[in-house]
């Protein structure tokens, strides 16, 4: 059984979903891959404990605080390569940016593996169920390129904005499928 709750951001709209009293969902309305994970059964239950720790997680964050993760009780679900991309993701510091091709790197050497592909690094990133508080929207492509963000770009944008980033050292893509 999956549990529902919306949170009003000052982006839009934000759908919570929770398990076992664990979050296992953040999705901005309209994001891609929303509730891809939702199969089970699926019930609105607007004040669940782990609900109103999270919306507080985001009220803080949108008023310009850095709370911490570990204040959460996360369960996403997903394969184990993309758990290793997400547990990379959670050691970003706020107001900092990581490449795919760094992650793919940390991936590679964890793995001891020679190398490994940006691209499964990305789609890894843009499969993050909990989005905002798994900060995939802190990774950026080579030479700050903006591109992927399931969310929309104008979102990963808005983020990073609010966690002090000089946007003029980025630019966003005129072209591509990462759009």
């Amino acid at each position: 059984m999956f549990y529902l709750s919306q949170y009003q951001s000052p982006m839009g709209s934000i759908s919570l979903a929770s398990q076992q009293n664990k979050l296992v969902g953040v999705w901005i309305e309209g994001q891609k891959y929303f509730g891809t994970i939702l199969k089970a059964e699926k019930q609105y239950h607007a004040n669940l404990p782990i609900f109103n720790q999270t919306k507080k997680w985001l009220d803080d964050y949108f008023a310009g605080k850095k709370p911490n993760i570990k204040q959460l009780d996360l369960a996403p679900q997903g394969t184990p390569f993309q758990h290793l991309v997400w547990q990379i993701l959670c050691q970003i510091p706020y107001g900092q940016v990581i490449t795919y091709g760094n992650i793919a790197k940390q991936i590679a050497l964890q793995t001891n593996k020679a190398s490994m592909s940006s691209q499964a690094v990305g789609g890894a990133v843009g499969h993050n169920p909990i989005s905002i508080i798994i900060p995939c929207h802190r990774v950026v492509g080579a030479n700050g390129n903006l591109t992927g963000y399931a969310g929309g770009i104008d979102k990963k944008i808005k983020l990073l904005e609010i966690e002090g980033l000089d946007m003029t050292q980025f630019f966003t893509p005129r072209k591509g499928t990462a759009l």
